[in-house]
């Protein structure tokens, strides 16, 4: 039984640079790679492209990268691990072993599936199943006959399997981005389903993996601390037995490994930090420590957990209507005089009244609160968007747009996207569903023509039912009094900040750069302050958690992304940047704050 094992990623979306695999192959000794292409959004778009052509529903670009580098997967005995399988995992299976055949070689490749529960749900509802919006609390019965797809989140189990039955290339459906990288863990080590606590450290140590170059430096804070972002070093695992990992990346690479980088990640897309949920069971991420070692590497320890939930998460997808957005070009001088002028000509023209509308100063701070937007710029493209379930509606909007050109103020441009083209919404319905209805299954094949085929039930265990949270006791917080005069900085001078989403929630975990620094905005930046900041843009509940162990704080915005996802008109609406915009929110402070600040 091995002490350690290396776990490198190479790709945290679908569309994730092509040439990671092929880096991470090359670049040193590696045990496992893990790459994983799928989201919400993604497995609608599967299945769309599945419905033109039932052969298809899996990311072809990873069979793309296969071409490439299976004669070196083969070569350093690396096994490789990814959900690229979306709705159709048997066909990419298939698909991998007409290549390995090929090229002349001799391996086995496991099938992940299961996981797809579309045609069952009528009977799991007859089984007393709710599927209630988690979002929401919607009831299900109003768009049951429009799902078009649903997928249940498999954990790390199946995958074991299929490394305990020798395969060397692992293909999954919708099993969660950090199950992909536990199984190794467990495989290796011989870990427990029920020893929690090294779960758990699996679980952190997949969250913090599964996003690609994003955990090695990439959308970092400060991004001027990255050496080079040429040949970006995609992370790498160093997993001990014990639950202990380090995370690095390859020599010789560009990005960077350091504490900010590592704690921005790990407060990526967080929700109540106490209770981190996963099938594989629950981390409590108030417990992590974070130590910088030396540069490229950063050790991970304290990890602690709890049992699996009762229910998983059931991500479905359903057809909800039609959109289309558009733009045109709008220069200077008064740019924001001449959009008001046009977006009145626009809308009047248009003539209907849409479900949900949207238009936009792209390049006047569209994106960031309105307290921001104080410049102005020589150029802008005024974006327009609508959403509606009328596809007449639609279409009027989009021949409307192009009439502008010539019949508005001076200085307007064609966009480049001509005429905006109708969209079907494909929106997203997140649910829970009783692990022990659950079924995954495991396909094994050869080249050499041998097939196996097993079940794997999801029983109940002890332990499971009642939500967990972490019982980490809460570090007594000093009350301080501060000296001095205060001085107005902006909060980027004083903490860093990754933000992320989940349906129409965006989240953002707030870093201070000093424990000092961590008193004052536990003190200061309130929920309260950070829904005024983003008046307008936030419509739901602010909720704050705080994170000890990391000096931070997390904040849950509700109704912050236009409906989230598909359904949204925003020009980010995956709330990518309201960390960025945060930062920029002017404080006062006691100048003792700053010394030793670079």
């Amino acid at each position: 039984m091995k002490k350690k094992i290396r776990i490198g990623n190479a790709g945290g979306y679908w569309g994730d640079d092509l040439d990671a695999l092929y880096r991470q192959l090359k670049g040193g000794q590696l045990d496992y790679i893990t790459m994983d292409f799928l989201a919400e959004i993604t497995m609608s778009i599967l299945r769309k492209q599945q419905l033109r052509n039932p052969a298809l529903g899996y990311a072809k670009d990873f069979l793309t990268q296969l071409e490439t580098c299976l004669p070196l997967i083969v070569d350093k005995n690396v096994r490789v691990i990814t959900n690229a399988g979306g709705i159709n995992p048997v066909g990419l299976g298939r698909e991998i072993i007409k290549l390995a055949k090929k090229q002349g070689y001799d391996l086995k490749v496991g099938v992940v599936y299961g996981d797809d529960i579309t045609n069952q749900l009528y009977e799991l509802t007859a089984a007393g199943e709710k599927f209630t919006n988690m979002e929401n609390g919607t009831d299900f019965a109003g768009v049951r006959h429009q799902v078009t797809s649903a997928n249940v989140y498999l954990g790390a189990e199946p995958v074991v399997a299929a490394l305990d039955a020798g395969c060397q290339i692992i293909v999954t459906g919708r099993v969660t981005d950090t199950g992909i990288t536990m199984a190794p863990m467990i495989h290796e080590f011989g870990w427990a389903m029920d020893d929690w606590d090294r779960l758990a450290s699996g679980l952190v140590a997949g969250h913090i993996i599964e996003c690609g170059a994003q955990g090695s430096g990439g959308n970092i804070t400060d991004w001027q601390d990255v050496p080079s972002f040429h040949n970006i070093g995609y992370p790498i695992i160093e997993m001990h037995r014990d639950g202990t990992f380090y995370v690095t990346k390859h020599g010789r690479t560009g990005g960077l490994i350091c504490e900010k980088s590592v704690k921005e990640q790990l407060v990526y897309e967080m929700g109540n930090p106490a209770q981190y949920i996963s099938p594989d069971g629950v981390a409590f991420f108030d417990t992590i420590e974070v130590e910088e070692i030396k540069t490229n590497r950063v050790k991970i320890s304290g990890v602690r957990g709890g049992p699996s939930p009762a229910m998983l998460k059931v991500s479905m997808a359903y057809e909800d209507g039609w959109k289309a957005a558009g733009e045109v070009l709008i220069s200077g001088p008064d740019v924001r005089k001449k959009a008001a002028v046009v977006e009145d000509i626009f809308w009047k023209k248009v003539g209907h009244k849409f479900e949900k509308t949207h238009t936009a100063l792209v390049g006047a701070g569209s994106i960031w609160p309105d307290i921001l937007s104080n410049y102005e710029p020589n150029e802008v493209y005024l974006r327009f968007g609508v959403c509606d379930h009328n596809l007449d509606k639609i279409n009027d909007f989009s021949k409307a747009l192009p009439a502008l050109i010539l019949a508005g103020p001076s200085g307007m441009a064609v966009s480049t996207g001509g005429r905006p083209r109708p969209q079907a919404v494909v929106a997203y319905w997140p649910a829970l569903v009783r692990r022990d209805h659950c079924v995954a299954k495991v396909l094994t094949v050869g080249t050499d023509g041998s097939e196996d085929f097993h079940e794997i039930q999801f029983p109940m265990r002890e332990g499971m039912g009642d939500p967990v949270f972490s019982d980490e006791p809460r570090r007594p917080r000093k009350i301080q009094k501060w000296k001095g005069a205060l001085k107005e900085v902006s909060l980027r001078q004083l903490c860093y900040a990754r933000s992320g989403d989940k349906g129409d929630m965006c989240n953002v975990g707030v870093l201070a750069r000093s424990p000092l620094i961590y008193s004052w905005i536990q003190e200061n930046l309130t929920a309260r302050l950070v829904k005024k900041f983003f008046k307008g843009k936030v419509l739901g509940k602010v909720t704050r958690y705080e994170l000890d162990n990391l000096q931070g704080l997390n904040f849950l915005m509700d109704g912050a992304l236009g409906g989230g996802g598909t359904t949204s008109l925003l020009v980010d609406p995956q709330g990518k940047t309201m960390s960025q915009a945060l930062l920029e929110m002017k404080v006062k402070v006691p100048s003792a704050l700053l010394r030793g600040l670079s």
